[in-house]
Parts: structure tokens; C-alpha cells; sequence
């Protein structure tokens, strides 16, 4: 049985730790805010510039559209001997199944190409972590980036966008797979699996309105594609880094939320023994001088 001194010293360590994670959760919950307004402020950008590439690839003619530079960041590959996965996770841990999820979806993944090359971009300790850990696939970690939640900023996607784009051309690249967390609210986050390039499957199958018209270019249609390609590319990668951000920090608040209340309960059940045993105690001395005292009365 244990001491009361024991219990009491499991007790101190226990306050400890819900100091931390509760501390933890108000530090989550203090930059989620700032998160979920950066998130409302890039998807309505990233979106148009969806529909703005769209608009423009509909008044491209074929002829000119091959002719143009851009047409590779579109070209479907069928033949290619490569593919590049850009996975997107967290730095740190105690988030829940955050980072669990998107493990094991980067995994499913990997095991439907196992085959082919695979080149990696690692976003996050975590993903980065983990991939230099796997055997038994012909895997090449060609970019990481860590530590850069959660202060993830545009010149991060920047850099980010560059390699990408610089690996899909530049490589004989079937296509380029983005998996990330996207936060759809406070207490549910969303694993997403998707084509990041080639580009026609992704503008295509979108569901982007894109409208015909009768306008006039300055400069050339082609020109212009070729201009806004990166910075729509660069766009998306923005919002994903927002995205995951944002989820990253609820999933945290969430978990460290339900560690306090955890540890909370555990202290109540820790003090309820720790008085139990000091009540034995007193009853069992109790007893014994009770018994001492008829014992020298006798």
C-alpha cells in the first residue's frame, strides 16, 4: 500500500503537468485567432486566382498554348518514371492525432506508388522525421522545411513554391501530390489528398466557372499565364501552410484541453486515497491505543 508521502508526491507531479498543459492550451488557443484570420484572408485570394488561371487557359488556342512555356506546368505526364509527394505536418507533438492522421495517409500514399521514384518535400519535423525513418522504397527527400509553424508567412511558400515548381520541371515528374491538414473548425480538421500539378486535371475538375469573352491582352495571353502561374501556385501553398497552421494549433488546444481535465480528475481520485489511507491510519492507531489501554486495565 502505498504512503501517504507517496501519494502526496504523485499529487505534486500531477499539478505540474496540468500546469503545462493548461498553459499550453491558453498559448493554442491565444494564437488560433490569428490563424483563423489569415486563413479567412487567403482563401478568397487563392480562389480567384483559381478562377482567374481557369479564365485564362479557356481563351488560350491550342497552338499557341503548346508554344508557351506554361504548357509544362499543365502537360499530363502519362509515361513519367517519377512522383512527388509535398507533405505538410507539425513540428512538435502533443496535438492530438494530428500528426498520426496525415502519417498515415503519407503512408497510403507511398505504398500505391512503391514502384515508381519517389521524391519528397518535407513541410515539419514531424513528416520529415518519419520519412527519413522508412525502408523498402526507392525515396529521395529532395527539400525539407522546419520550424516554421506557427509563424508560417508568405515568403515560406515562396521558397517553397520555388522548389516545387524547380523539381516538376526540371525532373521527369509524373505529378506533384500535396497532403495537409485543412482546418474546417475549432474541434474537426481534414485530411486532404490531392494533385498540386499537373495543372489541366486540378483546373478542369474543379468546378471553377471558367467563362469565355472577347477581350484584349496586353501582354500576350501566353505572357501572361506564364506570369501568374507561380504566383498562383505559390497562392495555394500559401492558404495549405495556413491551413494546416490553424488546424495544428486547435488540434493542440483541443488535446491539451482534455489532458488538463484529465489530470484534474486524476488529482481528485489521488487526494480521495491519499485522505482514505490518513483515515486507516488514524483508525489503526486508534485501535491500538484503545487496545493498550485494556490491555494495562485488565
Amino acid at each position: 500500500m502505498a504512503s501517504i508521502r507517496d501519494i502526496r508526491k504523485h499529487i505534486g507531479s500531477v499539478k505540474s503537468i496540468k500546469q503545462i498543459t493548461y498553459a499550453m492550451k491558453m498559448v493554442a488557443a491565444a494564437r488560433i485567432k490569428r490563424a483563423q484570420f489569415g486563413i479567412l484572408s487567403a482563401r478568397p485570394f487563392s480562389d480567384k486566382m483559381d478562377a482567374l488561371v481557369g479564365d485564362l487557359y479557356s481563351e488560350m488556342g491550342e497552338e499557341d498554348f503548346k508554344a508557351s512555356p506554361a504548357y509544362k506546368l499543365f502537360e499530363e505526364k502519362t509515361m513519367a518514371g517519377a512522383v512527388c509527394l509535398v507533405l505538410v505536418t507539425a513540428d512538435k507533438g502533443l496535438c492530438g492525432s494530428f500528426n498520426t492522421n496525415l502519417l498515415k495517409a503519407a503512408l497510403a500514399w507511398l505504398k500505391e506508388y512503391r514502384g515508381k521514384k519517389i521524391y519528397v518535400i518535407a513541410v515539419g519535423r514531424k513528416g520529415r522525421d518519419f520519412l527519413k525513418r522508412l525502408k523498402g522504397l526507392d525515396l529521395e527527400l529532395h527539400f525539407e522545411m522546419v520550424n516554421i509553424f506557427p509563424r508560417a508567412d508568405y515568403a515560406k511558400a515562396e521558397i517553397l513554391g520555388g522548389k516545387v515548381i524547380e523539381l516538376f520541371l526540371g525532373g521527369n515528374i509524373e505529378r506533384v501530390t500535396l497532403i495537409y491538414n485543412e482546418f474546417k473548425s475549432m474541434l474537426t480538421q481534414r485530411i486532404v489528398t490531392g494533385d498540386l500539378l499537373p495543372l489541366q486535371k486540378r483546373v478542369l475538375s474543379s468546378g471553377i466557372e471558367v467563362k469565355r469573352g472577347d477581350f484584349n491582352f496586353e501582354p500576350s495571353k501566353a505572357g501572361l499565364l506564364e506570369a501568374l502561374l507561380p504566383r498562383q501556385l505559390k497562392a495555394q501553398l500559401y492558404r495549405v501552410l495556413l491551413e494546416s497552421q490553424a488546424a495544428e494549433l486547435a488540434a493542440r488546444m483541443n488535446a491539451m484541453e482534455s489532458a488538463s481535465k484529465n489530470a484534474a480528475e486524476l488529482i481528485e481520485g489521488l487526494t480521495l486515497k491519499m485522505n482514505k489511507t490518513r483515515q486507516a491510519m488514524i483508525t489503526t492507531e486508534l485501535n491500538e491505543i484503545v487496545g493498550g489501554a485494556e490491555a494495562l486495565g485488565g
